[in-house]
């Protein structure tokens, strides 16, 4: 007997169910369907981390999951969804990123899109600074090759969509100064990188007394302070320098490592 198009209609509308809660999220999320977030552990508090098929998307300290989620689609144009935990890939880059746990080198996938091309260079660039280690404006300025791009750098850097995970806390001032910090002000930008081992402290202390390389008297190489060959050298070693041109008249070289620059034009 055969099946008539009714019949098949009426079968399969008898098999139809309500799905439960979270469903469609959770199958959106398994097959890369959409935009997802979750809420994790930071160093000052929790943070909202949202992530496509592309990457990491915006990353935020906001009041509630329900801010965030408002804040990404003014942001993006399209809805969010919540999920409990994020692929490993995601997790693993979160983990990394936000507390140097094993597997810093991991590739970060980021979704910087709907950034200009120059911000988006930036930030990239802001991404390569070492955990522990800060750099100021125009070093970022000079490594783009625009030493007179000082400003607009800030202006990138304050504009980041993707804090803690890409580092904008390590960046601070030409003169060396911490500065401001759009996560929480300069009070949030300290305890995250005392968070990182960094003295703040001191951080503050050697500006103040005019000072922005530390030299080492053995190599003649100097380095920003807090870079990690700068951190090596011995107290009787160390010679503190004001500019590149007073380094360069005692015959002292940059180091490769952290490439030193003089704020804010030129490059060391």
């Amino acid at each position: 007997m055969a099946v008539t198009d009714e019949q098949v209609i009426a079968g399969l509308e008898s098999l139809r169910t309500t799905a439960t809660v979270g469903f469609t999220e959770r199958v959106a999320d398994r097959l890369r369907l959409g935009d997802a977030y979750v809420q994790v552990d930071g160093p000052i508090g929790p943070l909202f981390v949202a992530y496509g098929a592309r990457g990491i998307s915006l990353v935020e300290r906001v009041a509630d999951a329900g801010e965030f989620e408002e804040e990404f689609l003014a942001t993006f144009g399209r809805p969010v969804h919540r999920v409990d935990r994020a692929p490993e890939l995601i997790q693993r880059v979160i983990e990394a990123r936000v507390w140097g746990r094993p597997g810093q080198q991991v590739k970060v996938p980021l979704e910087l899109d709907q950034l200009p091309d120059f911000e988006r260079q930036v930030l990239l660039k802001v991404l390569e600074i070492p955990r522990g280690e800060v750099r100021p404006y125009a070093w970022v300025a000079a490594e783009l090759g625009r030493p007179l791009a000082v400003r607009a750098v800030g202006n990138a850097v304050a504009r980041n969509p993707i804090p803690f995970i890409i580092p904008c806390h390590r960046v601070v001032r030409s003169d060396g100064r911490i500065g401001n910090y759009g996560a929480g002000g300069p009070t949030a930008k300290r305890a995250v990188l005392e968070s990182e081992g960094l003295d703040t402290s001191e951080m503050e202390r050697l500006p103040a007394k005019g000072v922005r390389f530390i030299g080492s008297e053995t190599t003649h190489i100097y380095c920003y302070p807090s870079c990690r060959n700068a951190r090596r050298i011995t107290d009787e070693h160390r010679v503190p320098f004001r500019s590149v041109e007073e380094t360069r008249r005692v015959g002292y070289r940059a180091c490769r490592v952290c490439r030193p620059v003089d704020a804010p034009f030129r490059a060391a």
